[in-house]
């Protein structure tokens, strides 16, 4: 009596695998499949702490901008296409030309993301950078 319920279950285990198999085909890659737009130029705003102004700057990709101290670098950037709140994406490296014994240590490299800054926060005594547009 025992082992027809054992092939109850085993039947049952089977129609389980073969769901999570078609489930993993066809629904997952629909859902990471994001209309996403890899932009060439990239908006950020950036705070001088000191004298409480922001300045919108401009930054071609793959292209250094030297901001003041700071030399500013976006490797890449990407903005979700259709969505109602879109998340804007940007890798960018952040060096502190003051500092001439470190040159070639960053003061950030890493991802920064519009809708949470906070995330991987820019952390620099004198200035702030967020992320405002990728196009």
């Amino acid at each position: 009596m025992q082992s027809k319920k054992n092939i109850k279950v085993g039947n049952k285990k089977n129609y389980l695998l073969i769901f999570i198999f078609l489930f993993h085909i066809f629904i997952i890659p629909e859902t990471l499949s994001e209309n996403k737009i890899e932009g060439n130029n990239t908006d950020i705003k950036i705070l001088d702490k000191i004298s409480s102004k922001n300045e919108l700057i401009k930054l071609t990709n793959n292209k250094e901008y030297i901001y003041k101290d700071l030399s500013i670098k976006s490797i890449k950037c990407t903005d979700a296409e259709f969505d109602d709140n879109p998340e804007i994406k940007a890798y960018i490296q952040v060096r502190d030309l003051t500092k001439k014994d470190r040159n070639n240590v960053f003061v950030f490299n890493g991802w920064m993301f519009s809708s949470s800054p906070s995330i991987a926060p820019f952390d620099h005594p004198v200035y702030d950078i967020w992320l405002i547009n990728c196009y």
